[in-house]
């Protein structure tokens, strides 16, 4: 993770990237390299993120992913392979105690990023830490998660802002954010993806409106955003988790050129 170190140093664009939850070994290894292959052509820093298991899907029967222990060993599978930084998310602190070795960005979730014994048992393997920010918090709020984690003595904080509830089934995506986080001195993510999510469905499954991930992080980038969070798919419609919301490979290098663009017009 030095580089990671020199790439936020360096203003430079990065994103954390990859599709919602590992549907199989080969499939997030496509999508890992292919996404490598086009942050290497265009000089973005690129960290995978992927789940090993989603722990708040709404129907019963939904996809969970592949587990702890066997989706572990594909992320460090691709980690090794494709020399490339691994993020996933946690769900309990016995999680983090089987991670803690294997992660190069622990993340929490937006809807556990009030636990407090989680963040701690987090912060306390000195990694990056990522927050979700989530949608029931207010910006400034997110102080009292900076200063947990700060308190463990450690200082490599990402925080992700990814909208607010607007409603039931809505979110909406406030900009002010963006430089209100930006004042705790810790790297700011946009999640382009999420942010457009229709959650609390009645079918059980979230929606989304992915036509405006672009606006999203567009606008987020120019807000100030330090780089984008955004969960990527070969083939969103065919997704076992979050199709709704996601990105098509296809578009991901167009959508970077632009990125790039506005980030360099910034400095």
């Amino acid at each position: 993770m030095n580089n990671f170190h020199k790439f936020l140093n360096s203003k430079k664009l990065f994103i954390v990237a990859g599709p919602c939850v590992i549907e199989s070994e080969q499939k997030a290894f496509d999508i890992a390299r292919e996404i490598k292959s086009i942050c290497e052509k265009h000089g973005v820093f690129f960290v995978f993120k992927s789940s090993y298991t989603k722990a708040n899907r709404t129907k019963k029967d939904s996809y969970t992913g592949p587990g702890l222990a066997e989706g572990i060993k594909i992320l460090c599978r691709i980690k090794k392979e494709l020399n490339i930084p691994i993020c996933s998310d946690v769900h309990n602190c016995d999680e983090i105690k089987y991670v803690a070795n294997n992660l190069d960005i622990i993340q929490i979730p937006a809807f556990l990023s009030r636990q407090t014994d989680l963040i701690n048992e987090a912060a306390m393997t000195k990694k990056y830490i990522n927050v979700k920010k989530a949608p029931f918090l207010s910006a400034d709020a997110c102080k009292h998660i900076v200063e947990k984690i700060e308190s463990k003595d450690n200082h490599k904080i990402i925080l992700t802002e990814r909208g607010n509830s607007f409603g039931y089934e809505n979110l909406v995506v406030d900009m002010r954010n963006i430089p209100i986080l930006k004042k705790f001195n810790h790297p700011v993510l946009i999640d382009a993806t999420h942010s457009n999510q229709k959650p609390n469905q009645s079918s059980g499954v979230s929606g989304g409106t992915p036509e405006f991930i672009e606006t999203i992080a567009l606008s987020g980038v120019a807000a100030g955003a330090d780089g984008v969070f955004i969960e990527v798919h070969s083939e969103p419609k065919d997704a076992l988790s979050d199709g709704e919301n996601m990105l098509k490979l296809n578009l991901l290098e167009n959508l970077l050129i632009k990125l790039k663009k506005i980030k360099l017009a910034l400095f």
